[in-house]
């Protein structure tokens, strides 16, 4: 008897939704990707890993004890005492050789001569008629690039080429900026070099800046750390010179010789990272690749990372008082507030070109740049916005936050009080500082002070309203304005869309400091209120988006990165070093902690292909569990925290409901849950299903939450939390939910449990929540007897929202978060 067999589908072929085209130079074709492909590194053929990549170690195990010694900061007697221990009680099969830490210390400097190495110089500079001595450690820029182009674990990762990357909106492709080659000043860069080579350029990201190395400032370092831009974040950062911090003296301090000897001083001192740099970014390198393809490559500084102060010295204008104070544009000192007008770009071709007479119009310093140089590597080009230092620690962290504490004091303690009872009840959320008090407390951390005019901002709108305060009802016009333009900035994808709104923004922004400035100048009595904000902080923003379209997103030239590089420095100081020639030694440590960083990622490239041999090569037989970076590991969410057994129904309703009216009438709700709703989830029932008094259900408290990012496109996590005790604390996450096909809807997550439905084959992963009415930004929570069950699978994301102490069960929708919920909440606000 013949039976009809369906034949398979025939597959549809999905249009693409990335382009990429590559530099002309580059030889490469257009790059068409569907959607899972985009941003995958392709395969290549692993190299061979080295039998014994611990040499010059004796032994794996003293590489291991090395690096342990190392990022304990461990000190020479507590080296010894350690290793005196294992030697007495050692028994396996690991072999340790070092005896103390004088073995230790010469096998960390046999292993780190594996790389480019300090030297000391000294730099001597006339003033006054004497010489005056400074030393300076350096190992050469090119130098260290060589180690990384050496590195056979990196060598695959090197992005050589210019891009232009789209995206497909089902209309049309739309252009994007993203990482630093996503840029113009690349593409312009790529297009100097010599066209009858295979010529790319290598790119330097620059950083520099004094810091604290004693608790009481009293000793201070002068880093400079390279990272390398062609590598896609995982280069790293490291330290590659040792300035000379020229000593302050009150009776010199001001003038303008002493000024300008210690500009001589950085620029004499920061040439000698750039040995045979000058020398190559004109005739180029000659390299072979991993993948045995010769290129020419030519090194450019690409990005100068530093503070304002920092920008001044590299770009070599006069600072702050001077008539062009920006480093970048030749904005008049008294126009720096006016975020309305454009002014021409400073350019080292301008600056070369300048006559002493000119120099000070321009308000240059009479003093050559070293970083002229270098081709392709204008200094005022290479500087970009630094949102840590300028916004963060600056225009929003210090001058903002300032003024509302200003406003906050003439209206008393009363004010006071309700904005700090605000911001202690601000709910917690994973990526922010929690604070309970503001008022009579600093930080200089740019990433708390971030952190804390987001939640002030919130905080602040019960309590500065315009019939309490004109000044602060004004203030939180231009804080609002504020955050829009820092979420816009730091946005980690930008298109032309992403770019207008910033140019809008700032037209906002503008308008509502002039009104601020307006009203404080002439109608304000409080004393102290800021009237006068010309200065470069309030300006330096002003370039950011044309930093984007030059060199991507704003991460990219942040100083956030290298900053983390000075705790480590404070740490070598203060446990690692006796106190005298500190340079020496902190250098040495740092260069012993780069050594062993390569030596580990040789070390587990070894094991894991051990791993592959004894599972007989097949990389899929690796669990998931094995693999360090697997998208989506978890599925959309995973539950945790399990709580110690399960309880029944019964028991939940008669426990709880008698406290919480979210849980009267438990057992009926999920019971009508079960039957009415799982058909809709796509479940057939072919009964009603009656619930048991003794059925049970497994409580969870930590939810890990995966979605897609509308900013990347790529996976993020939010760890979502319904503990009544979490650290000592009350902690019932809200969240962004599918509740039908066409409705999200925000809600609070009264409980999360796993259970087993009768007559249903399968497991179920819940949440019991309570709703609020739909409204943007302002939402309201539905009485807590209307809670209702919903499946965990349709959560979009963690949220976070503020209540508003003026009006019972409304909350404010918290945007500024991150990225994904700012425009998530824009094109809410759109619809």
């Amino acid at each position: 008897m013949a039976t009809n067999v369906e034949p398979p589908p025939v597959p549809v072929e999905q249009p693409y939704k990335f382009k990429t085209e590559f530099h002309p130079r580059s030889g490469r074709q257009t790059l068409y990707q569907h959607f899972e492909e985009f941003g995958i590194t392709p395969e290549t053929q692993a190299l061979p890993a080295e039998q014994e990549p611990w040499h010059p170690f004796q032994s794996r195990a003293d590489f291991e004890f090395s690096e342990i010694a190392l990022n304990t900061a461990l000190n020479k007697n507590q080296i010894d005492r350690l290793l005196n221990l294992m030697a007495q009680i050692s028994q396996g099969q690991a072999k340790i050789t070092l005896k103390n830490e004088s073995d230790l210390r010469k096998a960390l400097d046999n292993a780190a001569a594996e790389l480019t190495l300090f030297s000391k110089h000294e730099v001597k500079v006339p003033y006054k008629k004497e010489e005056q001595v400074f030393e300076v450690h350096a190992r050469p820029l090119w130098d260290w690039a060589l180690d990384l182009l050496d590195n056979p674990l990196l060598a695959p990762h090197f992005v050589w080429d210019a891009q232009c990357i789209y995206k497909h909106d089902s209309t049309d492709f739309v252009h994007f900026f993203d990482e630093l080659w996503t840029g113009d000043q690349w593409w312009d860069i790529q297009s100097c070099l010599p066209q009858n080579l295979d010529a790319a350029p290598f790119c330097f990201i620059l950083y520099a800046d004094k810091t604290r190395l004693s608790s009481h400032g009293t000793v201070k370092g002068y880093p400079v750390v390279a990272r390398c831009a062609n590598l896609p974040g995982i280069g790293g950062s490291r330290v590659v010179g040792w300035l000379p911090i020229v000593p302050e003296d009150a009776s010199e301090e001001g003038k303008l010789g002493y000024t300008t000897m210690k500009r001589v001083v950085w620029h004499e001192s920061f040439i000698k990272l750039l040995v045979n740099l000058d020398q190559f970014s004109k005739t180029g390198y000659s390299y072979s690749c991993y993948d045995k393809i010769l290129c020419w490559l030519f090194p450019v500084i690409l990005i100068l990372s530093g503070d304002y102060e920092e920008q001044c010295m590299m770009s070599l204008i006069r600072g702050l008082q001077c008539k062009c104070p920006c480093p970048v544009c030749l904005v008049p000192l008294d126009e720096l507030h006016n975020l309305s007008k454009t002014f021409p770009i400073r350019s080292m071709k301008d600056a070369q070109a300048a006559l002493n007479e000119v120099l000070k119009g321009l308000g240059l310093r009479p003093v050559a740049n070293v970083l002229w140089l270098v081709e392709n590597s204008d200094p005022h080009e290479a500087l970009s916005l630094d949102d840590l230092r300028t916004l963060h620690g600056g225009t929003g962290g210090v001058h903002l936050l300032g003024e509302l504490k200003t406003i906050l004091a003439d209206l008393g303690c009363q004010a006071q009080d309700d904005l700090e009872t605000q911001v202690s009840e601000f709910p917690r959320w994973r990526a922010l500082t929690h604070f309970t008090t503001v008022i009579h407390i600093t930080f200089s951390d740019g990433n708390k002070r971030r952190d804390l005019v987001k939640q002030v901002f919130y905080a602040a709108l019960s309590v500065l309203k315009r019939q309490v305060s004109s000044e602060g009802y004004r203030l939180l016009h231009v804080i609002h304005s504020y955050l829009q333009l820092d979420s816009l900035i730091g946005l980690n994808v930008h298109t032309e869309q992403t770019l207008k709104m910033i140019d809008t923004e700032f037209l906002i922004y503008d308008a509502a400091l002039k009104d601020y400035v307006e009203y404080a100048t002439t109608k304000s009595s409080i004393e102290d209120i800021k009237t006068d904000w010309n200065f470069p902080k309030t300006h330096l923003w002003k370039h950011a988006r044309r930093d984007i379209e030059s060199k991507g997103v704003a991460r990219n030239y942040s100083t956030r990165p290298n900053e983390k590089l000075h705790g480590p420095l404070k740490v070598a100081y203060l446990n690692q070093s006796n106190g005298k020639d500190i340079a020496k030694q902190i250098l040495r440590v740092d260069h012993h902690k780069c050594a062993a960083l390569l030596l580990r990622g040789c070390v587990d490239t070894l094991d894991e292909q051990h791993c592959l041999q004894a599972l007989g090569g097949d990389d899929d037989a690796l669990g998931d569990e094995d693999h360090v970076d697997h998208t989506n590991h978890n599925g959309h969410f995973k539950l945790s925290s399990p709580q110690s057994c399960a309880v029944t129904i019964q028991d939940i309703e008669n426990r709880r409901g008698a406290q919480d009216t979210a849980f009267q009438g438990f057992r009926r709700k999920f019971s009508n849950f079960v039957n009415i709703s799982l058909p809709t989830y796509g479940f057939h029932l072919t009964r009603w299903i009656t619930i048991p008094v003794d059925f049970q259900i497994h409580e969870y408290r930590y939810l890990r939450l995966n979605y897609e990012s509308t900013i990347n496109w790529k996976q993020s996590t939010d760890h979502l939390r319904s503990n009544p005790s979490f650290h000592g604390s009350l902690r019932f996450d809200c969240a962004l939910i599918k509740l039908t096909a066409e409705k999200n809807v925000f809600v609070k997550i009264i409980l999360m449990f796993q259970c087993n439905v009768p007559d249903v084959a399968s497991t179920f992963q819940l949440a019991l929540i309570q709703p609020y009415t739909a409204g943007i930004p302002i939402v309201k929570a539905v009485p807590r007897g209307d809670s209702i069950f919903v499946p965990l699978k349709s959560f979009i994301r963690g949220v976070v929202l503020a209540r508003d102490p003026e009006h019972q069960d409304e909350f404010l929708v918290v945007e500024h978060i991150d990225s994904d919920m700012f425009l998530r909440m824009k094109a809410w606000a759109c619809q």
